[in-house]
């Protein structure tokens, strides 16, 4: 048994997926940095990971739908946008230990790549979107929710929505309303990544991340929010 037959057969073990198409998995654990003159097989997993997206977004919408039956859409939306972010998708990553059978270039993995949250994230949803066309989505989604799940009924973080607790917060203090501006573009058209600065009166701006302008806006409110002890975990 080869080198890479027993590196894919203990990342297997520990998603609990046996694929039957092994280069999907393999696909999913490249980076785009490992790839160079002949070294083509399967591609990076920027695509994978634009289809994982959608599928655990899929999967955690029909989990809240089942277990929140008295939510509004509001309330929905934020439990969502907290169990698909980056964040989350790193933290179950390093659950799997995912990084440490990463794809990535020497120089990559010297400036830290296999612990880089972005890069974590991005695998996972590479490895959900491999798992989703190797078996379905019905395995797909046993797959989040085995992992998701307990995450999401434990979740004790803040359900307001941090836009609007902010403009609240603004209102109160007698300020203008706050003003939010795109200082930054990054990434490649399927995957951008943004930086959203807000800026109220009288304070410090403050930005945020996300892979649409509406995602980086909300970091950005709950950055201030934080900083200005509004919000706390």
């Amino acid at each position: 048994m080869s080198r890479k037959t027993d590196m894919l057969s203990a990342v297997e073990a520990r998603i609990g997926h046996k694929f039957t198409n092994r280069s999907l998995l393999q696909q999913a654990l490249t980076h785009a940095s490992a790839l160079s003159g002949a070294d083509t097989s399967g591609g990076s997993y920027q695509r994978l990971e634009f289809l994982g997206d959608r599928v655990l977004g899929l999967a955690v919408a029909s989990m809240l739908h089942k277990h929140y039956p008295r939510a509004d859409e509001g309330e929905m939306a934020r439990r969502l946008n907290h169990m698909v972010k980056r964040e989350t998708c790193a933290e179950i990553a390093i659950e799997l230990k995912l990084g440490d059978d990463m794809r990535i270039s020497q120089s990559e993995a010297q400036t830290g790549g296999r612990q880089k949250t972005a890069l974590l994230a991005d695998i996972c949803e590479a490895v959900i979107a491999a798992i989703y066309l190797d078996a379905g989505f019905e395995t797909a989604e046993d797959f989040v929710r085995r992992l998701w799940e307990p995450r999401m009924l434990t979740f004790s973080g803040p359900l307001r929505d941090a836009k609007t607790t902010l403009q609240e917060w603004v209102q109160a203090k007698s300020l203008p309303a706050p003003l939010y501006k795109v200082v930054d573009r990054t990434g490649p058209d399927h995957a951008p990544e943004f930086i959203v600065a807000v800026q109220v009166e009288k304070f410090p701006s403050a930005e945020g991340r996300g892979n649409s302008k509406r995602v980086a806006e909300q970091a950005a409110a709950e950055t201030m929010l934080r900083r200005e002890g509004v919000w706390s975990d």
